[in-house]
């Protein structure tokens, strides 16, 4: 029946699907406990005026957005939790020491999907540095962003930087452009249209088409690039990176690359895995506004890990007659047990999915 179908860009996860990304989510999560990342867990849903004034660049109109009829106030389903993180830093742990370091994991949802991401919803899972935008602070948020995928299960991973304030910087400075002429170049240098750039009078930005592949040839080209002094402080920032990742994953480098970074400010970066086409997470620092304070942070959307993790280790399932005695099961159980009881005689321990039969105290195999 139609009606049952699902709209476009959503989908279920059914039991192993759903194992293994609560298994992958629990792995991220400890991963970052252990590198003293608070949990926190913020609402799905918040007044779109407060979602939208915490960060530059976040377009309320891509988010589910209806009237609260308690309020008469327009609220929105969320499409990215980053935001709600930077609303807790700058109200209920504004007095905390900083930096502030908290982690998250829930499910995001938008309107439309793109083309390079057809997917409507999500789960968002990540942590956020909240007081630091330095070289030290990208450095620590790159690796827990690495370490919490190797924890998930995923290998192989390279991780591509950019400088999201690249062209504005430039275009300030070294290669004056209104801001009209601005926003022209940074369309052309999305799409490598040399002759675009030309035509709208940003020559001066050629080389950057060209400084992007692996990281040490593409930065030799960023070097190359004469901006009066302009781009060294990020071209150092970038090395110190770079060198804390050392051997961890493969790095590569787009200066100019734009698509997820809305709200990023000097530095960003997004993790790939081998065997993969789709970004498994991006990060880099941005300001909270409201607050006016610098923050660091990235976040990883495990359901586009899930053909890396191979599939959910097979279970032992232990069968319960009907009239099995029930402290021995509830010992079974806190031993590691799953368990299946029977609600009549004719159940099927072995169409039921189990591997096991529970007689008097003992389980055995089927």
């Amino acid at each position: 029946m139609t009606d049952d179908l699902l709209p476009e860009g959503l989908a279920d996860n059914l039991p192993a699907q759903s194992a293994l990304l609560t298994r992958a989510m629990r792995a991220a999560l400890d991963a970052m406990d252990a590198h003293g990342y608070d949990r926190v867990s913020p609402p799905l849903i918040e007044f779109e005026r407060s979602l939208a004034r915490r960060m530059d660049g976040l377009q309320t109109r891509a988010m589910f957005r209806f009237v609260d009829p308690a309020s008469l106030r327009t609220l929105a389903l969320r499409s990215d939790i980053t935001p709600q993180i930077g609303r807790i830093a700058a109200t209920a742990l504004a007095d905390r020491a900083r930096p502030l370091r908290l982690c998250y994991a829930g499910e995001v949802t938008r309107i439309a999907a793109d083309q390079l991401d057809p997917v409507r919803q999500r789960l968002q899972v990540g942590a956020e540095l909240i007081g630091a935008d330095s070289v030290a602070a990208a450095s620590e948020v790159v690796l827990m962003a690495i370490e919490a995928l190797e924890a998930v299960g995923v290998g192989e991973l390279s991780v591509d930087f950019t400088l999201p304030d690249l062209v504005s910087t430039l275009a300030q400075g070294a290669f004056p452009l209104s801001a009209e002429q601005a926003e022209t170049v940074r369309r052309e240098l999305d799409t490598k249209d040399a002759g675009g750039l030309k035509a709208a009078g940003g020559e001066a930005f050629l080389p950057l088409i060209h400084a992007a592949g692996p990281f040490e040839d593409a930065l030799a080209k960023l070097r190359a690039v004469d901006a009066g002094g302009a781009l060294e402080s990020r071209i150092a920032g970038l090395e110190q990176i770079a060198q804390a990742v050392g051997t961890r994953a493969r790095i590569t480098l787009d200066p100019t690359e734009r698509h997820g970074f809305e709200y990023q400010s000097w530095f960003g970066f997004t993790v790939y895995a081998g065997g993969s086409r789709r970004a498994l997470g991006r990060g880099g620092t941005y300001c909270i506004q409201g607050s006016n304070e610098v923050a660091t942070g990235f976040s990883i959307y495990l359901g586009n890990a899930l053909p890396l993790l191979g599939q959910e280790e097979e279970r032992s399932m232990l069968f319960l007659p009907a009239d099995h005695d029930r402290a021995v099961a509830r010992e079974l159980r806190a031993q590691g047990w799953r368990t299946v009881a029977a609600l009549s005689d004719s159940d099927d321990p072995q169409a039921l999915g189990c591997t096991h039969r529970l007689e008097g105290e003992a389980p055995r195999p089927l």
